[in-house]
């Protein structure tokens, strides 16, 4: 085997006297990246590959040694953990400091973020584990069950379990929803005693299906990930043991490192090596190349280099064919039957019940294998190698009879189901979970903060708490002794109400504002023989619905504003801002179960109600939340996993904007927490849960939106989910721009929105149309041509149909773009014929100045489009390009023409007015008015230039240009090209849901 060198370089100072360190080495996702650390150096350098001479960026916010790096999966969060204690957060890749997440009280060995980077673990010498929540800060849990220090951690890449690894070789499973313990697996791992440059580490496979640990005979030992069973090993000839591995992008290879100075490639399907490298120094941290075939390696002494071509050219490549989790089967496997699947959904651990005393009962969801693949790989030491294995703990036998029990209690609830009438759905408070006798629970749990109540014999202990607590005060425990059961939260204040309880049968309402100038700001409300079932907030007022299908609307002051009766009983309501949004049953269910819904939103401040229609819910569901977006979208989410939100669009419409079935496993349930423009935040929780306990403090996990599109055989989903959104986007903007301009307010910040998403989706046009014109889908992309929306983005896919050698393609594209310039040239003429009135009104006057200005916004999306574009080395459609040159003239001429005949036109009205004599001031005030109105840029007709300007304008009818991605170098290229643009018409207006108006 041919032994090749790679050259390496300094990037971090040894530690003085030459001393070993334990240094750290990792790529971004695109690879355009290398970000390295010393354990002897308190600062982080990011490299540039491409260039690496040039000089890193240095990142110096620790005070000690950096013993661990951690890079979220998206590369834009980059974690560092440090002999100082403490564990940072940046902003990649520019290096920007954005917090200090939490300090341990010994020195820190490992960091690592979960797949969706909403969470991050970290580890040390203190033999802890901390579980960080990234979007508040929040230590979510501790866990605690390592002798020696832990100087290893690794989320499972199908985001179940956690294993970590300390100094003596103990390596254990966590599972994240529980924290409890699964399988400790003692003594497997080398012990490293106390030098702290060999850390112990493990790594799952990309697929998540293994774990690699290194063994104690200088291998590598693979173990299940759910039976935590020794499934194979890589031995070679490594002659020490292993101090670190690195599984290649698609899981074929993996790369091992030992105490030996030497690093094998391994074939990990044919258990052979099949290429090493032998260097001066130990090599302690490995990162395969995310989109090539390369190993970024580095030593202990600091210095780093990229091993390139590890796998020879005639093997499969380390990139080709990588594991995709979300195409298995939603509980992760890839072989299973439906005995298994159904053992799978029962052997949560979430909820153990009262008679198991904190007994962990660990999910053996042992996989279906091929008896040829033990078979094949049987080692001649299998023997001593079963000495190796851990004892099979004794709580696995008693996951046979948790699973048999489950199945007979699901029979019998299937049965109970099956002949039971359905009911309709219950009241219930959106964000609150089922009151418990002892236990913490959620009154409200949203995306500002939580109230939590714990009843006890004769009282209730009531805490508030923020999120972010920047975004509201610090409110203090509060004794209820009304017994709150449902409760609201907002930036202003809280709201409880409780059931009917008493002699008189009377419910209680309260509103807790968090500022007031008065000293005694609360007040209580009460009900005799009405239960309030619902409360909502909002901005200013307060909102009741009780058993009376009564809606209740009260001030923050405590007056009764409105009384409202509703159409049926209520289910839920939700408050944002003006905007109070209530469902009630409209009937009784349907036989096949299907509830019956209706919402209704009102519009407090003026009394009225814009929308009501029926509530559409996935058949055989029922509604699991409600609630409004960040940006004020009313959304619901129901049992099935569907989450829709509600649109003007179609005269008003549910959009499903995302589907559990297509995210989540077959034993997890999403409890809804709210959402924004692209992210759904909820808790996962394990079946048979369907909503979280108050403590270990629950844990949000983001999701993409996305609409459950059908399966084209265009294969870009992703695109054509791009293409879905930023439609809804556009129509969302065009509402808020509607009612905006409804009222007289400035919509300028919402067109320049509307702009970038217009931008944004003809980017998105261009690559579908690529994808279209390589999978001869030509209809298809002629239709999305037709929806670009400037003339800059048609030239683009002119010159990609001709640069794919699609002619024919090219010529309709062109007729596309030649009709569309035609058209605007004839609304343009029309517009320009003489007329006794050349008065602009005032929205054309700022659409005039907003053209100047466009033309600088535009350059990003204009360097985009040229860079995607592909160079030609000949000009395409001469003949039609002198046709538009002809056309340039005659406009021309036209312009003169319509210059000589307004200065002629405000000649005579300067005469009329002069000639007019005395009149009453009445008629002189309403003759100036007019006079202005038909010259707006009167100030300035001095001046040549802008007297021009003057001449031209009441040509224009749109307030954008039609090509927004020219540049103007000075004001008179500026004069001549609005000079060209009033000839035709705009491609749009600045406002681009605002039509020009022309007096």
């Amino acid at each position: 085997m041919k032994i090749r060198s790679v050259k390496l370089r300094e990037a971090h100072k040894a530690a003085n006297g030459g001393t070993s360190s334990f240094c750290s080495i990792l790529w971004d996702l695109q690879a355009l990246h290398l970000v390295t650390a010393s354990s002897s150096d308190s600062s982080i350098a990011i490299h540039d590959p491409l260039l690496p001479s040039s000089p890193p960026r240095i990142l110096r916010h620790h005070r000690d040694g950096v013993t661990a790096l951690a890079l979220s999966s998206n590369s834009t969060c980059l974690a560092s953990g440090s002999i100082d204690h403490s564990v940072k957060l940046y902003r990649f890749p520019g290096g920007e400091f954005q917090t200090n997440v939490t300090r341990f009280t010994l020195p820190i060995r490992a960091v690592a973020f979960n797949k969706s980077g909403s969470m991050l673990a970290a580890a040390g010498d203190d033999e802890g584990i901390k579980l960080i929540n990234t979007i508040d800060g929040s230590i979510a849990r501790v866990l605690k069950g390592h002798k020696g220090p832990v100087t290893g951690v690794a989320f499972d890449p199908n985001g179940e379990y956690l294993a970590s690894i300390d100094s003596i070789g103990t390596v254990i499973y966590w599972e994240l929803q529980s924290g409890r313990t699964l399988f400790t697996l003692k003594g497997i791992a080398p012990n490293t005693g106390s030098d702290t440059s060999i850390m112990n580490v493990m790594s799952w496979s990309p697929d998540g299906e293994t774990l690699a640990v290194p063994g104690l005979k200088n291998d590598v030992v693979m173990y299940d990930r759910d039976t935590a069973e020794k499934v194979f090993s890589l031995r070679g000839d490594h002659v020490q043991p292993i101090c670190f591995m690195s599984w290649s992008p698609n899981g074929k290879y993996m790369a091992t490192s030992s105490l030996d100075k030497q690093v094998l490639i391994w074939d990990v399907d044919r258990r052979q090596d099949i290429d090493r490298q032998k260097f001066d120094d130990r090599i302690c941290c490995m990162a395969w190349k995310p989109i090539d075939n390369a190993l970024a390696v580095i030593d202990d002494m600091g210095k780093y280099g990229v091993w390139e071509s590890i796998v020879p050219s005639s093997m499969k490549s380390p990139t080709e064919d990588i594991p995709n989790l979300r195409s298995k089967n939603s509980n992760g496997l890839l072989l299973f039957d439906e005995d298994e699947q159904e053992a799978s959904m029962s052997g949560s651990l979430s909820d153990l019940g009262e008679d198991s005393h904190g007994e962990s009962e660990p999910p053996c969801r042992k996989r279906l294998r091929k008896q040829s693949v033990f078979d094949e790989y049987q080692d001649e030491d299998l023997h001593d190698d079963l000495n190796l294995l851990p004892k099979a703990e004794p709580e696995k036998k008693t996951y046979r009879v948790h699973k048999e029990n489950s199945r007979k209690a699901k029979d019998g609830q299937r049965s109970m189901i099956s002949t039971s009438r359905p009911k309709m759905q219950e009241a219930f408070q959106p964000g609150s979970t089922p009151l418990q006798h002892g236990r913490r629970c959620f009154l409200c749990y949203n995306m500002l903060g939580s109230i939590t109540t714990i009843k006890q014999e004769d009282y209730s202990h009531i805490e508030i708490d923020f999120h972010d607590t920047s975004r509201g005060p610090r409110v203090p425990p509060m004794t209820d002794h009304y017994g709150f059961t449902v409760a609201s939260l907002n930036e202003n204040g809280c709201v409880f109400a409780n059931s009917c309880k008493g002699d008189k049968n009377m419910s209680t309402l309260m509103y807790r504002p968090f500022g007031s100038w008065a000293i005694n700001s609360e007040w209580y409300m009460r009900f005799e023989g009405e239960e309030v079932k619902v409360v909502a907030l909002g901005t200013p007022w307060v909102a009741a619905v009780t058993s009376l299908n009564f809606v209740r609307i009260f001030t923050e002051g405590g007056l009764q504003k409105h009384i409202l009766s509703l159409g049926g009983p209520v289910v839920t309501a939700a408050g944002f801002k003006d905007e109070l949004a209530v469902v009630t049953h409209v009937s009784d269910c349907l036989p096949s179960n299907e509830q019956m819904l209706e919402f209704r939103v009102f519009k407090i401040s003026n009394g009225t109600q814009p929308f009501r229609g029926r509530l559409p819910l996935t058949p055989g569901s029922h509604l699991t939340w409600f609630g409004f977006s960040e940006e004020g979208q009313l959304s619901s989410y129901d049992s099935k996993g569907v989450l829709r939100v509600f649109t003007c669009q179609y005269g008003g419409s549910w959009l499903p904007l995302f589907s559990a079935s297509k995210e989540k496993k077959s034993d997890e349930n999403y409890w809804v927490v709210g959402l924004n423009s692209s992210k759904l935040f909820c808790i996962v929780c394990k079946n048979p849960d369907t909503c979280p306990q108050v403590l270990p403090k629950p844990v949000l996990t983001l999701l993409n939106l996305s609409f459950p599109l059908a399966s084209s055989d265009l294969g870009e989903a992703a695109l054509e989910n791009e293409f879905l959104m930023n439609n809804m986007h556009l129509s969302q903007i065009q509402e808020k721009v509607e009612a905006m301009i409804s009222k007289g307010l400035d919509a300028t910040l919402l067109d320049d929105e509307a702009f970038d998403i217009e931008a944004a989706q003809d980017r998105c046009i261009l690559r579908l149309i690529a994808s279209c014109c390589n999978g001869d889908k030509l209809v298809t992309a002629t239709e999305l041509v037709k929806l670009l929306s400037v003339e800059k983005s048609v030239k683009g896919a002119i010159q990609l149909a001709t640069a794919l050698k699609l002619p024919s393609l090219a010529e309709r594209f062109n007729s596309i773009l030649e009709e569309r310039l035609h058209n605007k040239t004839d609304q343009a003429r029309d517009i320009s014929l003489p007329s006794s009135k050349y008065d602009l009104s005032a929205k054309a006057d700022v659409a005039f100045s907003k053209y100047l200005t466009a033309s600088g916004r535009s350059e990003v999306l204009d360097t985009t489009i040229r860079t995607s574009s592909v160079r030609l080395s000949a000009p395409l459609f001469t003949k039609k390009a002198k046709l538009s040159e002809e056309d340039k003239l005659g406009k021309q001429k036209a312009d003169q023409n319509q210059t000589a005949h307004m200065e002629d036109n405000k000649e005579a009205k300067n005469s009329d007015l002069k000639n007019a004599g005395q009149v009453n001031s009445l008629r002189d005030v309403k003759k100036t008015h007019n006079q202005n109105l038909s010259d707006p840029f009167s100030k300035a007709s001095n001046n040549h230039e802008e007297g021009k300007k003057v001449a031209e304008v009441p040509q224009v009818r749109s307030q954008r240009p039609s090509d927004p991605f020219l540049k103007t170098s000075s004001n008179q290229e500026e004069v001549k090209k609005v000079g060209e643009v009033t000839g035709a018409q705009s491609q749009r207006p600045a406002n681009p849901f605002l039509k020009s108006t022309i007096k």
